[in-house]
């Protein structure tokens, strides 16, 4: 809606002091934008690094029921205070209407205060009568000055009333007939204003009358412009190219243009070497923990020999990056240590609880690298990323769920802005969410990132969807996203199991040669005449079927790894079925038949191939993996023989 977008410009006041003013663009579902802005702001103050100064102020306006009623809110304000989020304080104006649409106020919150909530952190709140503009003024000073001396948020309740239904059409007194009796009588603000003006002596009644004609005859000549602008056969011309409805985007979305796939993502042998080597460069006094100072020496001498597990090749991907200028974030769940003890980006002091961080001085003038753990949050989390995402073509930014199934709590992100931001607003984001995901047993809250969800919402390339299977090709992956153009967001649907498996390492040569590749072909060299059947499949299985190939000496069945889900490689995956003319196609996976990529696969797949694919899974299910360790394993035996069997 036209109303919902984002725009950027200056506000000149009558004195001449200009102020740049960002609108964030927003969708109606309540609240939804509130932890994106504070990303946006948070990335503007990042770039402007002017310390504990927040020279940028975000205002946040609320509805009083939906203040109350969204949890996001409180997630919004719990961000406030903490490291990794803070913006030096928030200005909340709450539009008190005292109706939420036709909802009283005793049916939609059991406090006393819609702004009640705010208590949880021990925010002012200042609850100001809507009929007085001069006390409503006063307090917009005092809530300023109080965010600009203690950096905190503050919240303005402006108690009013809406004069009109909710839109055009509404009648309020349908439902709230006493409240609408009140105020059919009441005058209006501006009448009460100008009586108290006149009764002061300060204006005279014609002055007013003058001042209110003035009013009208520049609402009406800026209606006649804007009318005639937009009925005009002639075009609006704005600075901005793409501009949206002819609003003009933000300054952030302007800059971000142009197209580049890069051919190349790999880095050089000294550069791995250096990164691995900072792991050995223990500051001085430093106390590291007894179980990890193997990991640290082991990480040096992978970087140089090989065998390079996921965790470092992550690292790897993040200090390349910074060491070519580019900022990197990374917030989310436990992710400075990474839920399954895989990462190690942050190491703690075991005598003082002191930080190191390994990739802080890989080079003197390298990018900065910023990775937080988050609050248990994943609404308000992701959408502070997002927005910081937003505002910062520049870096490469992350969000990391502790276990992929917990994403569905922030899945109005995900609807809102990460899969139809850019078609509805033209804003553009890189966000990459990195989802824990793997059928390795853990029941159904612990397996499944909901990979149909995902691909049921592309269209219009509008992300990137992948599901690696190696060290290396997650190194490709985040390279290429942080140079790719225009940008996209990236879904990774990362490992469990395969943190730590040795297959799943990968060789030096694999990080200082090559790119990504969104499809992987059979590694063994098979008669192609002879293969009777290729198993196309995506994620962990993949290391399943191999062990089950090799156990029976299968030498009629080729295996091929679809490392990205979407946009879907059709040209990679016909190649790679055109050695093989013998061959049927069967798509194998993990999850239920109802779930994960075969939904999207099914539907598209074989008419971009011209052929039939048969799918081998488990049975369509309501829940996404069984409750037992023993189920799952008696599931998996039967979904490996039915990948090999032959009728």
């Amino acid at each position: 809606m036209k109303y919902h977008l984002g725009t950027e410009g200056t506000f000149t006041s009558d004195t001449g002091k200009e102020t740049k003013v960002y609108l964030a663009a927003n969708p109606s579902h309540l609240e939804a934008v509130d932890p994106v802005l504070e990303g946006i702001v948070r990335a503007k103050q990042d770039r402007l690094d002017q310390g504990e100064s927040f020279p940028v102020l975000p205002i946040v306006v609320h509805g009083d029921a939906a203040f109350a009623g969204q949890g996001v809110v409180a997630e919004t304000l719990n961000l406030s205070q903490l490291r990794g989020y803070r913006t030096g304080g928030t200005i909340h104006i709450v539009v008190n209407n005292q109706v939420g649409f036709t909802t009283a106020p005793s049916s939609s919150r059991s406090s006393t205060y819609s702004t009640d909530v705010a208590k949880m952190i021990q925010a002012p709140v200042f609850h100001v009568n809507g009929d007085d503009p001069e006390a409503v003024v006063r307090i917009g000073q005092l809530a300023y000055e109080f965010r600009q001396r203690f950096h905190k948020d503050v919240v303005i309740d402006m108690v009013c009333y809406r004069r009109r239904g909710h839109n055009e059409g509404d009648d309020p007194s349908m439902t709230q007939p006493l409240m609408y009796n009140l105020i059919e009588a009441k005058r209006s603000v501006r009448k009460l204003y100008t009586e108290s003006l006149i009764g002061r002596g300060d204006i005279t009644e014609e002055e007013a009358e003058q001042l209110l004609r003035d009013y009208q005859e520049r609402l009406e000549r800026v209606f006649a412009e804007t009318h005639a602008a937009q009925t005009s056969p002639i075009p609006i011309v704005t600075a901005d190219s793409a501009a949206v409805s002819d609003i003009e985007r933000p300054i952030a979305q302007q800059s971000d243009s142009g197209a580049n796939a890069p051919v190349a993502t790999a880095i050089s042998a000294d550069t791995l070497a250096r990164i691995g080597k900072a792991h050995i460069e223990i500051p001085e006094g430093f106390t590291v923990h007894a179980k990890l100072k193997q990991l640290l020496e082991k990480r040096e001498q992978m970087s140089r020999e090989g065998g390079i597990d996921w965790g470092f090749g992550e690292i790897a991907a993040f200090g390349s990056l910074i060491m070519e200028g580019v900022p990197v974030r990374l917030a989310g769940q436990d992710s400075r240590r990474g839920t399954f003890v895989q990462r190690h980006a942050v190491f703690h002091d075991r005598a003082n609880g002191q930080e190191w961080l390994p990739l802080g001085n890989l080079s003197d003038n390298q990018a900065k690298l910023w990775i937080y753990d988050s609050l248990l949050s994943e609404y308000a989390a992701m959408g502070f990323e997002y927005g910081y995402s937003v505002e910062r073509p520049d870096a490469l930014v992350l969000w990391e769920a502790q276990f992929g199934d917990f994403v569905n709590g922030a899945q109005t992100i995900i609807d809102e802005f990460i899969s139809s931001a850019e078609q509805k607003w033209g804003q553009r984001s890189s966000l990459v969410l990195m989802l824990p995901h793997g059928y390795e047993g853990q029941g159904p809250d612990h397996s499944s990132a909901r990979i149909e969800r995902f691909l049921q919402l592309c269209a219009e390339e509008n992300m990137i969807v992948a599901n690696p299977t190696t060290a290396a090709s997650h190194f490709h992956l985040l390279r290429r996203q942080a140079y790719s153009r225009p940008r996209k967001p990236l879904i990774i649907f990362t490992p469990k199991q395969l943190l730590r498996l040795k297959a799943a390492a990968s060789s030096v040569e694999d990080f200082t040669s090559g790119t990504f590749r969104p499809v992987i072909g059979e590694h063994e060299q098979l008669d192609a005449n002879g293969v009777e059947r290729v198993l196309l499949v995506s994620g962990r299985l993949y290391y399943d079927l191999l062990s089950t190939r090799q156990k029976t000496g299968d030498k009629t069945t080729a295996i091929v790894r679809v490392e990205q889900l979407y946009p879907l490689p059709h040209a990679e995956i016909a190649a790679e079925l055109a050695k093989y003319p013998n061959a049927e196609v069967v798509w194998a996976q993990d999850e239920p038949a109802n779930q994960g990529p075969w939904p999207f696969i099914g539907l598209n797949l074989p008419d971009a191939l011209d052929r039939r694919i048969r799918l081998v899974s488990r049975p369509a299910s309501a829940s996404t993996a069984a409750g037992s360790m023993k189920r799952h394993a008696a599931e998996q035996d039967v979904l490996l023989k039915q990948a090999f069997a032959r009728k």
